[in-house]
């Protein structure tokens, strides 16, 4: 009986003729095998055929505020909970909102009254709006300097998640509940599907300090299927030591680093031959050449020493409050000035459910929160127009929920996933736009509701990916994974 000749696999084929040109580098083709990889000219057609179509943006900045922002006190200021403040939900003219279809396991907590009676007490907004900008858009006092830029910004004021507790800070990254498991997030797709435009610094950067374990931890920047060289790589903003554990020690010579690494160089060839379709390999090569180049790269991106007078002022570098923040700010700048795909900031982790959670102390929590941010925000946007990135770069703004209408503790609010706000800016999406509503009390998205998976298919969407067209074998995605792109606020 005749068996067909086994196929020998693509990886392994090109790794055998490898071995026999002197210089050619297995981990350099393994990094350009499989999915596809931007050419760095920014053609549209590489070799595996993606971007699926034309692209509008090239890069991402993912600004994540940790623990639940107030859509109330931010970008969807809602003058009715003034108005009505002390009554309840129902002995307000909106009572209505209760019975809407969208309410389901409703927690707006406050404490028992007398009787034993949960009391949706409206609670009023704690500080002021205004319009902003030519547009008009109503911006929250504690946004002045991100106000000041509201007619570059595409606000979506109708986006709705399904998870009541901060498991939703990973369900925002990767569409899915946490109790669901880890899935890859926004960034590992975009790496997955585009890679880098630069071989000297990851394709996926993260700064701050990620979410908790409590609530999905790595998971947040993971790539889980996708396999571990798609996971986001962790930096900080100290030039001294951006790469905990990836710098040699002192005592350690360039030279003897450099003869290591061709050695395990080696030893990795011989075992990709043998194996190459176990990934902790392909993700290890690729770690070991990229480490020793970052080594060179990743401390200057860090290094503000020699920044304009102008420049520190515009992110807020010498202002205590705010330096840090702005720090990573003009760091995601110079990350995606070198060709990085996607730079996450996350903002507010605490070790525990984030410093943006305002069961109580709204106010005064909220308030020094927002100066934290604001002006780096605001910096990072103007800095990037002024240099012509922000055509192309996309810029995102999102938190895992919104706060409640109603008050808890007496001076806070609840977590609310049943309607809050994200915003856009940058690579092809509209400025001076509000797209979708919550209603008159800020309680249920009601107009263009967006589930949280619609932002990542508009950032896919604005990149030339189509979500759909990325599907790995053996791993089942659903309709509400892809999401749609919010094609309202595209230009």
């Amino acid at each position: 009986m005749n068996r067909p000749t086994p196929r020998i696999p693509r990886r392994a084929f090109l790794a055998d003729l490898g071995m026999g040109f002197t210089g050619l580098a297995l981990g350099a083709m393994l990094f350009r095998d499989g999915v596809s990889r931007a050419a760095d000219t920014g053609a549209w057609a590489p070799p595996d055929g993606l971007p699926h179509f034309a692209p509008r943006a090239k890069r991402v900045i993912w600004l994540f505020m940790i623990g639940g922002t107030s859509h109330l006190e931010s970008f969807d200021p809602k003058p009715a909970l003034n108005r009505h403040a002390g009554k309840t939900i129902e002995e307000s003219p909106h009572g209505d909102v209760l019975d809407s279809p969208y309410t389901k396991n409703v927690r707006i907590a406050v404490p028992n009254d007398a009787n034993g009676h949960i009391r949706h007490e409206l609670y009023p907004l704690q500080v002021g709006y205004r319009p902003r900008g030519e547009s008009g858009i109503e911006v929250s006092d504690w946004w002045p300097h991100v106000g000041g830029c509201v007619d570059d910004l595409a606000v979506i004021r109708s986006l709705w998640t399904t998870n009541d507790n901060h498991g939703a800070q990973l369900q925002f990254h990767t569409g899915r509940h946490s109790l669901e498991g880890p899935f890859p997030t926004i960034g590992s797709w975009i790496h997955y599907g585009l890679g880098s435009l630069n071989e000297e610094l990851p394709q996926f950067v993260v700064l701050g300090t990620p979410i908790a374990d409590c609530c999905g931890g790595m998971n947040g920047h993971g790539a889980s299927y996708l396999g571990p060289e798609h996971d986001g790589v962790q930096l900080e903003v100290d030039p001294k030591n951006p790469l905990p554990f990836a710098a040699p020690g002192t005592d350690v010579y360039r030279e003897e680093q450099q003869g290591s690494f061709e050695l395990i160089d080696r030893l990795n060839r011989l075992s990709a031959v043998r194996y190459p379709d176990d990934a902790q390999l392909r993700a290890r090569i690729k770690s070991y050449e990229l480490a020793f180049r970052m080594q060179m790269s990743v401390p200057e991106v860090v290094d503000f020493a020699a920044e304009s007078p102008d420049t520190r002022e515009l992110y807020g570098l010498d202002d205590e409050e705010t330096r840090t923040f702005g720090q990573q700010c003009l760091t995601a700048r110079r990350l995606v000035e070198r060709g990085v795909r996607f730079v996450q900031i996350f903002h507010g982790s605490n070790g525990g459910a984030g410093d943006w959670d305002a069961h109580s102390g709204l106010r005064a929590g909220h308030g020094r929160l927002c100066h934290q941010v604001d002006r780096p925000i605001a910096g990072l946007i103007r800095d990037l127009k002024r240099r012509g990135l922000l055509d192309d770069t996309l810029v995102v703004w999102a938190t895992e929920f919104g706060r409640t209408p109603g008050s808890q503790n007496g001076d806070g609010r609840d977590h609310h996933p049943f309607g809050f706000s994200a915003w856009m800016a940058g690579g092809g999406v509209k400025g001076g736009v509000v797209h979708g509503a919550t209603d008159e009390l800020g309680f249920h998205a009601v107009d263009h509701r967006h589930y949280v998976t619609d932002i990542h298919a508009t950032v896919l969407h604005q990149l030339g990916l189509d979500s759909r067209q990325l599907e790995i074998p053996g791993y089942k995605r659903l309709d509400i994974d892809h999401g749609s792109p919010i094609r309202e606020i595209l230009s």
